[in-house]
């Protein structure tokens, strides 16, 4: 199998958190891909992680929505703990930048996938929660995304849905998306992306994930449609 030597976590992840783990061992398999080991990798942490998020969630929307329906709060719990959301935490927070991964998975692009950004979300949060406790977790979680807990209907869907339907709701084209420039190294690139819709616009924004600069990209070009830019 493919290795390379494990690193301690960065100092700037140790402290992300607001407090210095005590269990480094935790934290280090977070972070550990499982391309680089059989057992000993974040998979198990990402299980435990994805639980107490829900928890934290839930309890929170039941504390700040005290009388939305069962319906409406089961749909910001879901724009809440989706995997588009963690996965922009995890880069927003730079936890996938710490993700250890043998030279030929970091090759694949495998940093830069979706799920895994949102698996090593999952799994730092089930570290904190075993290092710290509830609380640490609670509070971690509740500072990360407390600009997001209160979105409205914005939360619900992303840009490029909402940029998408409000091309159908009027029968043109759907959207296109071009990656115009990459720059930057390989382990912290920017792209530069491009959306187009045939005959009415285009516009253009950068991201450290094409993910992220697609959904700006939209987000342009649908305030740009509408007017709002």
């Amino acid at each position: 199998m493919e290795r390379v030597a494990k690193s301690k976590p960065s100092r700037f992840i140790k402290k992300l958190a607001g407090y210095t783990f005590t269990q480094t061992s935790l934290l280090d398999e977070a972070l550990t891909h499982p391309s680089l080991s059989g057992n000993y990798n974040y998979q198990r942490l990402e299980f435990l992680g994805d639980r107490v998020l829900g928890l934290v969630v839930s309890t929170w929307l039941l504390e700040e929505y005290p009388n939305e329906a069962e319906g409406r709060l089961n749909q910001r719990f879901t724009a809440l703990v989706r995997r588009e959301t963690l996965a922009e935490m995890s880069v927003k927070l730079g936890i996938v930048k710490a993700l250890k991964l043998t030279p030929g998975a970091e090759q694949e692009g495998t940093r830069d996938k979706e799920a895994i950004q949102a698996d090593v979300c999952e799994s730092f949060i089930g570290a904190l929660y075993l290092d710290g406790g509830f609380d640490a977790a609670n509070v971690f979680i509740r500072e990360h995304w407390k600009s997001l807990i209160g979105a409205g209907p914005s939360a619900f869907k992303d840009s490029k849905t909402i940029l998408q339907e409000w091309c159908q709701a009027r029968s043109i084209a759907v959207p296109n998306y071009n990656v115009i420039e990459q720059t930057g190294p390989d382990h912290n690139p920017v792209f530069t992306i491009e959306v187009s819709i045939d005959g009415h616009g285009t516009a253009r924004a950068s991201g450290s994930a094409k993910r992220i600069a697609e959904q700006a990209a939209a987000q342009e070009l649908f305030d740009i449609l509408t007017g709002e830019n």
